[in-house]
């Protein structure tokens, strides 16, 4: 019977020591991407105007998310992609920037 015994507990630890073996032979998985890439500003004149455009074209208040919007994209020139979210994208300029009402500056 105590032979039995030992007998599981020796199969129990050798597939234990097996999978952690097999698990290790496998790279650890990458970070899922954050999303789209950012569109790049190079000249805030020109680049700003139409990348805002595309920003706040879903936006339910244009002209206010048009504004912020560029004056976000001349100083940390950046703007996500996509119509919301992504902000992460652009770095810390553009999500780290608040109001006085301790809101995000830009959308």
């Amino acid at each position: 019977m105590a032979l039995g015994k030992v007998a599981v507990a020796a199969l129990a630890v050798s597939l234990l020591l097996l999978s952690t073996i097999k698990a290790a032979d496998y790279p650890p998985a990458a970070a899922p991407p954050l999303g789209p890439p950012p569109h790049k500003i190079v000249d805030p004149i020109k680049d700003c105007g139409d990348a805002c455009d595309v920003r706040c074209s879903a936006n339910s208040r244009k002209n206010m998310c048009s504004r912020a919007c560029l004056k976000c994209c001349s100083v940390c020139r950046c703007v996500p992609a996509g119509t919301a979210g992504n902000k992460e994208t652009c770095g810390k300029c553009y999500t780290d920037w608040t109001t006085h009402g301790n809101r995000t500056k830009c959308p």
